[in-house]
């Protein structure tokens, strides 16, 4: 089978891990490197032994012809490039959180399926083997019938408008670094539907998410999900059940999980012994739909994608409310 090729969009530190990736994943390789300053790209070339370097995304695109494109740049510019890639029909993976409004979701994906080319969101925890473990203990019933989730995902994020954490010109803030997380594991984690979602936020001082709660009403299990810049939150995830619990530390990149009877006692727990770097499911997951001409991944699908991005449009008018509050002191 002829060598799979991935060309980047972005040069920065999640770019160099994906390229660290692929080389651990047979018959793939990174053809080119594209990033809007020249000498980054040609230095990212260099140090990752990328054969090609571009500072203009298009003719990337037309000259390179890739089996699909890596996104990650900051995610104020995923949409357009996204679109980029699928006018010129060339499959994306593109990093998390891959949008910021439901409505770059849905032309997106709307643009997708017409043109029979695939694309997806980078949410790589879903592919974990200890999150997929723990999902696999509640599928069955080891719990017993799940009642509620609590997810915590927080750290203290470097202060200053210029960064991407708190730099409202490059869509920074919580929701899109880290509640997109606590919000697609959890939606993996509890085969039920979403019937309903409460989000609130309170900013800092550039007007982004500094902190966000989060609350999803599933068929039958409540989860209370809570992010933040501004705390170091030991990063969890528990699953409650009648007959237990289990227990998934650091959701996001989890190595371990726990599973505890109705007494507290350990019944069982899962190390993950085998994963060397965590990108290596989701590429390969690309490389397996890409080639069987699929659209999305049933791991990733686009209606999660586009119910995240919906929970973000709903922490944008919290958000404002938040703002208009502050403005007149408070009283609403």
């Amino acid at each position: 089978m002829s060598t799979f090729r991935f060309a980047i969009m972005g040069a920065g530190n999640i770019a160099h891990q994906f390229c660290d990736a692929v080389t651990l994943v047979e018959d793939c390789e990174v053809s080119a490197i594209a990033s809007k300053d020249l000498g980054r790209a040609q230095k990212f070339a260099e140090e990752c032994s990328v054969a090609h370097a571009y500072d203009n995304y298009e003719q990337m695109l037309i000259e390179e012809k890739p089996d699909c494109v890596y996104i990650a740049v900051t995610p104020n510019d995923h949409f357009r490039l996204t679109m980029l890639c699928l006018e010129h029909r060339v499959p994306v993976l593109c990093e998390k959180a891959m949008f910021t409004n439901s409505a770059e979701a849905k032309a997106v994906f709307e643009k997708a399926e017409k043109d029979q080319t695939f694309v997806m969101e980078a949410m790589w925890s879903r592919f974990l083997p200890a999150v997929n473990q723990a999902k696999k203990w509640a599928a069955e019933g080891k719990i017993g019938r799940l009642e509620a989730l609590q997810g915590r995902i927080g750290f203290l994020a470097p202060e200053g408008a210029d960064n991407r954490y708190h730099s409202p010109l490059l869509c920074g803030g919580a929701a899109t670094d880290i509640t997109v997380y606590a919000y697609e594991i959890a939606t993996w984690l509890v085969n039920e539907p979403v019937r309903k979602t409460y989000a609130a936020a309170n900013l800092d001082q550039t007007g982004v998410d500094l902190t966000d709660q989060v609350t999803v009403k599933f068929e039958h299990v409540l989860a209370d999900l809570v992010t933040s810049f501004a705390a170091p939150m030991g990063n969890s995830m528990v699953i409650y059940g009648r007959e237990g619990r289990i227990e998934l530390p650091d959701p996001h990149y989890a190595s371990k999980c726990f599973l505890y009877g109705a007494d507290g006692m350990l019944k069982e727990e899962f190390t993950d012994t085998t994963t060397q770097k965590g990108f290596t499911y989701e590429i390969e997951e690309t490389i397996r739909c890409v080639r069987a001409k699929k659209t999305e991944s049933p791991v990733v699908p686009h209606a999660t994608t586009i119910a995240c991005a919906e929970l973000f449009d709903q922490i944008q008018a919290a958000k404002k409310v938040n703002y208009r509050n502050t403005r007149n002191g408070g009283t609403g």
